[in-house]
């Protein structure tokens, strides 16, 4: 039986093979052997499954939007408006399992099924959310403190990620982790402005590195190899999405102070920023942490382009504005191709 590879993969091994023939690791036998056991597939059938699961779910929220507006369930919601909250939070959570159950079952019947099997996960983890915000509501005392909700949130996810090893419920324990810090923050100052004297883009810049020391101090333990890679991506995205606000609006907590100030007085978080990107691309270059790389090399441009943006935009011609981003973008492309070519 043939291995079936889409074009690009078979073009990579073609050289790969081609490489390896030439540095004679492979004999001429070996190598036609090598290439007949392969074969281009007419269509990925896989991508396509994969967006039809999206469309799918797409199209069920707006079937379930459009009957909502029925007069008849109108007033079913109505009657429900009334059901006692721990008989929804109970509801929700034999809904749950009853999805990760029938999830859990398909994974193993029919693994090949992938993207089904992971929509039938997502509805259970709605289902939990569900569950774990109405058993907040039962038991409510109006202190106001729902932040503990994203932390039992944290736990039950992260249960629920080992048990079934999947990954997507484990992003939603770290999401909930990040939801948890941002709402405990706010209410151990009463929602005022600043933490610390921090505003919320400074304080996820703290929460990210602990975040990624601990990542590291995990790495080489059993239980957290198969989510370290998901963990680190998401600690990443955390720090650099927040240097990115950072670098736009400062350490200003509100949106009328932060419009009273020049924003080339703020330069310095922009500097900040960008040199963070740039030790992570070093590092990632230097250690081979594709990672680190790719997200540092990102960010760089990101912060760069957005500088350009906010002080060039009302300042030259347009037509110079864009002829110099062409330009840059061209200089990037033509690098980014030597390179490949270099390594292809």
């Amino acid at each position: 039986m043939k291995l079936n590879l889409d074009k690009q993969e078979s073009e990579f091994l073609n050289k790969a093979i081609a490489h390896w023939e030439k540095e004679q690791l492979l004999s001429p036998e070996q190598a036609e052997k090598l290439r007949a056991s392969t074969e281009v597939k007419g269509f990925d059938w896989m991508r396509l499954a994969q967006y039809s699961f999206w469309v799918a779910l797409i199209c069920g929220a707006i079937a379930v939007g459009s009957l909502i507006i029925s007069d008849q369930v109108i007033n079913w919601i109505k009657s429900l408006y009334y059901t006692p909250d721990i008989i929804i939070a109970i509801g929700s959570g034999i809904l749950a399992a009853g999805c990760f159950y029938v999830g859990r079952r398909r994974e193993k019947m029919v693994p090949q099924r992938v993207f089904s099997n992971e929509a039938t996960i997502f509805t259970g983890i709605l289902f939990t959310a569900c569950s774990i915000a109405y058993f907040g509501k039962t038991f409510d005392n109006g202190s106001g403190h729902y932040s503990i909700l994203f932390l039992i949130s944290v736990f039950i996810y992260g249960f629920l990620a080992w048990k079934f090893n999947s990954r997507m419920i484990w992003l939603f324990a770290l999401v909930s982790l990040g939801s948890w810090f941002g709402t405990e923050t706010g209410y151990q100052t009463k929602w005022a402005y600043y933490f610390l004297g921090m505003n919320y883009p400074l304080r996820f810049v703290l929460f990210s590195m602990v975040l990624l020391v601990v990542c590291y101090l995990l790495k080489d333990k059993p239980f957290i190899q198969q989510f370290w890679d998901l963990t680190y991506v998401v600690a990443l995205l955390y720090l650099f999405i927040s240097l990115w606000l950072l670098s736009i609006f400062g350490n200003f907590g509100q949106l009328n102070d932060w419009l009273q100030v020049k924003q080339i007085t703020l330069y310095y978080w922009g500097i900040i920023s960008l040199g963070i990107a740039g030790g992570f691309t070093l590092y990632g270059l230097k250690s081979k942490d594709a990672i680190a790389r790719e997200f540092g090399i990102t960010f760089v441009l990101i912060f760069i382009y957005t500088k350009y943006f906010e002080y060039l935009w009302n300042h030259i011609p347009g037509t110079v504005f864009f002829a110099v981003l062409a330009a840059s973008f061209w200089f990037i492309g033509r690098r980014a191709e030597k390179i490949w070519n270099l390594n292809a």
